[in-house]
């Protein structure tokens, strides 16, 4: 997720201004047709020796779909971003709105709606009836037709929509947040709250000028949803992450970025953890009170990391991968000058005692042009059971697939990637989340749409046995251990 947004504040009126703007409905199906190779199959062909635009990919791995972005989302910056899943629908954030897709039939998926409603990035997530939408980019006021607001008065946060309808969303409720919301992560409530979720949203960038973000913000703020009642939505905990104020300014040199909030946290509630990437710190933490969130330990490593980007436990809570955001996303890092650990994944044991232990570093192996933006992004389990394999999204390094069951010596085994984008399409290009759902791989490309991709391989073949109905990628649920 592109790192370094702006910040800004204000606060959230009891409901919203303005309904979005719906297309499509369900009246019209997008095109549904993978692009052509330019040199036929793209069989072993990646990184330098793509063309623009040309695809490459292993001999496991093919795309079966491609849904372009379409109106009113063909805007130069109306970029593609995270992706939520639920029963046949796969919902895709943008910076314009978001989209639902039907994917009953994964090799045609169809649009079932478009929903315009601006704010960077869009990042999202569903249970049942109810979409999230989390907003980082100042806006005038909290309504779908609001214009980009000021970094001092802006409103920022997470909006809130009622999906029973999937032809026509409906625009529920907006909580204004301090710093806005970059990412945000759905925490189920348990036992006397089971009827709530919890939204632990992340964000960074104070400023001593905002109204709404000043420093220090060394914290996150915990936003409860009655599931029956959205409407009374609110920040009920703002906990302090680091009362130490985390990695200093230029305590790592010039590429590392201090601590000042989260960009991404992923939750295990199955375990009572969750891991976050906060900038200049990884963290492990105890979510058994989902409300009261508890640090149990952190880590920092300025020769290897910059940004703290995304994290993801393995199946047995055994070991947690952090990625680093070298460059915020828009730079070309998958090259030999940045090298094989920076831009890349750390893999952590979680101790017994449940301290964090370095085991092992992975990056593509795969190197792009200076022209690609490219290096370590979102990406999810490969359910299969006795092993950890993850699919992730490496921007314009395409899709990849690799076994971490052996943490100190992980291995790419699949991959799929296009060459460089047409400058038409601007210097931000590639997939922005790749996750694995019920058979197949959804990858969010920024400017190309939705990628339905297939894998056929005997590593991952039994992945396809779990099946989900619902799916958040940074809200992890355990899948059978043989």
């Amino acid at each position: 997720m592109v790192a370094l947004a702006g910040c800004g504040g204000g606060t959230a009126g009891p409901e919203p201004s303005a309904q979005p703007s719906v297309t499509d409905g369900g009246r019209t199906s997008a095109a549904a047709t993978p692009e052509a190779s330019a040199s036929g199959s793209g069989v072993g062909l990646s990184g330098t020796a793509l063309g623009t635009s040309q695809i490459g990919h292993s001999a496991n791995m093919r795309l079966v779909a491609n849904v372009p972005l379409g109106a009113p989302f063909n805007l130069r910056q109306a970029w593609g971003t995270d992706l939520a899943f639920q029963g046949d629908y796969v919902f895709t954030g943008n910076y314009e709105g978001f989209t639902i897709h039907d994917v009953s039939d994964p090799t045609r998926p169809k649009v079932v709606s478009r929903v315009l409603c601006p704010g960077g990035q869009n990042d999202i997530s569903v249970t049942g009836n109810l979409l999230f939408l989390s907003v980082d980019d100042p806006r005038a006021d909290d309504s779908c037709e609001s214009r980009p607001g000021d970094v001092v008065n802006g409103w920022e946060g997470i909006r809130i929509f009622d999906i029973s309808d999937k032809a026509n969303p409906k625009y529920v409720k907006s909580v204004a947040t301090k710093c806005g919301s970059h990412t945000h992560t759905l925490v189920p409530g348990k036992g006397d709250d089971k009827d709530k979720v919890y939204l632990y949203v992340s964000s960074y960038g104070p400023m001593p000028e905002a109204a709404n973000c000043k420093p220090p913000h060394d914290s996150i703020a915990i936003v409860e949803v009655p599931l029956d009642a959205p409407e009374k939505a609110k920040v009920v905990a703002q906990p302090v992450l680091f009362p130490d104020g985390g990695l200093a300014e230029g305590e790592g040199g010039g590429e590392t970025v201090e601590t000042s909030g989260c960009h991404d946290i992923t939750v295990y509630p199955e375990k009572d953890l969750a891991a976050g990437a906060c900038l200049g710190n990884g963290i492990l933490m105890d979510i058994s009170d989902p409300v009261r969130p508890k640090v149990l330990q952190e880590v920092t490593d300025t020769e290897n990391f910059s940004i703290w980007h995304w994290a993801i436990f393995d199946n047995d809570a055994r070991h947690v991968i952090f990625g680093d955001e070298l460059g915020g996303g828009i730079a070309p890092t998958c090259d030999r000058r940045t090298g094989p650990t920076r831009g890349a994944n750390a893999i952590y044991e979680i101790t017994e005692d449940r301290r964090l232990v370095r085991r092992g570093f992975f990056k593509i192996p795969r190197e792009q042009t200076p022209r690609e933006n490219c290096v370590s992004h979102n990406g999810s389990l490969i359910p299969v059971p006795g092993r950890t394999i993850l699919v992730q999204a490496w921007y314009q390094g395409g899709v990849s697939v690799i076994d971490f069951t052996d943490a100190a010596n992980p291995k790419e085994i699949g991959y799929f990637e296009r060459g460089p984008i047409p400058a038409s399409e601007g210097d931000l290009g590639g997939s922005w989340s790749a996750y694995y759902y019920n058979g197949y791989i959804y990858s969010s490309d920024i400017t190309k749409g939705l990628d339905v991709i297939e894998i056929n391989d005997p590593l991952t073949d039994p992945a396809k046995n779990v099946r989900l109905t619902e799916f958040n990628p940074q809200t992890q649920t355990s899948y059978p251990a043989s």
